[in-house]
């Protein structure tokens, strides 16, 4: 009786062990997917906001501002929690690459850069980097407690039997400007 009273107890103990277990993974995971959107929404208002500064761009030279319409409307895409590190390095490589070229286009007119309008769609631009790189680091730093908690036994069997796997890091983009399509 009292053997049978212990194995109860110990199935009691594991079974709520496990739901523990799982319950801090989903969370961990679910931190992720969070983060992972939260840099969708940065990553397109620092698209619309260049967009506005194309569209200031046509002022002074239309073909080349119509040009890069079309390069942001081709290549943009929408970054949810289901995307992967590398889809939203694509992305930024489209703004900066975009970004650089149409500061190129305006440098060619000299008044342009110092009109308030420029410099406000600037400032949006700057704004929303800064919002997606607080949204990486927030991103990197959730990855990171799933992945080390992946590696503690005994969490890391269960961990495996349960289907959670360990999550890549947004790896800065050293190349600005660069975009691999």
């Amino acid at each position: 009786m009292e053997i049978s009273v212990i194995v109860c107890l110990l199935v009691i103990l594991l079974a709520i062990w496990i739901v523990s277990v799982q319950k801090k993974l989903a969370i961990m995971d679910e931190n992720i997917n969070y983060s992972m959107n939260q840099i969708g929404v940065q990553l397109s208002s620092r698209f619309d906001a260049l967009l506005s500064l194309i569209e200031f761009t046509k002022k002074y030279a239309g073909y080349e501002a119509q040009t890069l319409t079309e390069t942001v409307n081709e290549k943009r895409c929408i970054i949810m929690e289901t995307s992967t590190p590398e889809e939203v390095m694509r992305q930024e490589g489209v703004i900066n690459e975009v970004l650089f070229r149409t500061q190129t286009v305006l440098e060619e007119y000299p008044g342009s850069v110092a009109e308030n309008e420029y410099i406000k769609y600037m400032d949006a631009v700057e704004c929303y980097e800064k919002m997606v790189q607080t949204s990486r680091l927030i991103y990197n730093d959730s990855v990171t407690k799933l992945n080390r908690e992946l590696h503690v036994f005994p969490t890391s069997v269960l961990a495996h039997m349960l289907g959670f796997k360990k999550r890549d890091y947004l790896v800065e983009n050293y190349q600005k400007g660069r975009c691999k399509g």
